[in-house]
């Protein structure tokens, strides 16, 4: 059976002071997802959004909001995020001491959970964590900034993570988010990952129905 493909958007490359039209353009576009970086200036240099701007905007988006948290200890704001209208809240493994019970909070607060991992951190952080989780993101640049290359290795981790997945038995997504574009796509998909996270391939290349076209093409070759 064909494993499904998700695209989601980087809002990082999108026009911050048109932020309610772009997310009406993806959905135009045919988008389901929607990928929002919420930065804090500490774990990462630059500063985003956070929760009030999420859920302003969540009224007027039927999207799947995919927030990921590049901040310190998010086990803060949990609830915020939640009432802001998060549907799956992806969280740094380098963020926070307690990871099981932050992942659990997420859990109960009503969203879906992630594990994010920088590019260096080993897979080992995330096994006995994989039943509890909905999605891994494996980062393949470091955070904090748009438009960087895609660091070679983390290939081989993609490809470890989804053996490990399937070991398991479990149908975890794996996300991947870090110089994605067309000609890296299909590659990624086929090591294991179900959803791709692109910025500035993505929103550089208007209109947004022809591109998200394209990546369907390049990974489905449809």
């Amino acid at each position: 059976m064909m494993r499904e493909f998700i695209l989601s958007p980087s809002l990082l490359s999108s026009d911050f002071g048109a932020l309610r039209a772009e997310l009406a353009a993806l959905e135009d576009a045919g988008l389901k997802w929607v990928h929002w970086d919420v930065m804090d200036g500490a774990f990462v240099p630059n500063i985003t959004f956070g929760p009030p701007v999420i859920g302003k905007l969540r009224k007027t988006s039927k999207l799947f909001f995919d927030v990921h948290l590049m901040i310190e200890r998010p086990e803060r704001y949990i609830k915020e995020f939640a009432d802001a209208g998060a549907d799956l809240l992806c969280i740094h493994a380098e963020s926070t001491l307690h990871l099981e019970r932050t992942i659990s909070a997420i859990r109960e607060a009503g969203m879906k959970t992630g594990l994010s991992l920088n590019p260096a951190t080993p897979l080992n952080v995330v096994e006995y964590l994989l039943p509890q989780l909905d999605m891994v993101l494996i980062m393949s640049v470091n955070p904090g900034f748009g438009g960087q290359s895609f660091i070679p290795f983390c290939k081989d981790k993609i490809a470890a993570l989804s053996g490990m997945i399937r070991a398991k038995g479990l149908s975890t997504l794996i996300q991947v988010d870090g110089g994605v574009t067309l000609d890296n796509a299909r590659e990624l998909f086929d090591l294991g990952a179900d959803v791709l996270v692109s910025g500035s391939a993505f929103f550089g290349f208007p209109p947004y129905a022809e591109r998200h076209k394209a990546f369907m093409e390049a990974v489905l070759g449809k």
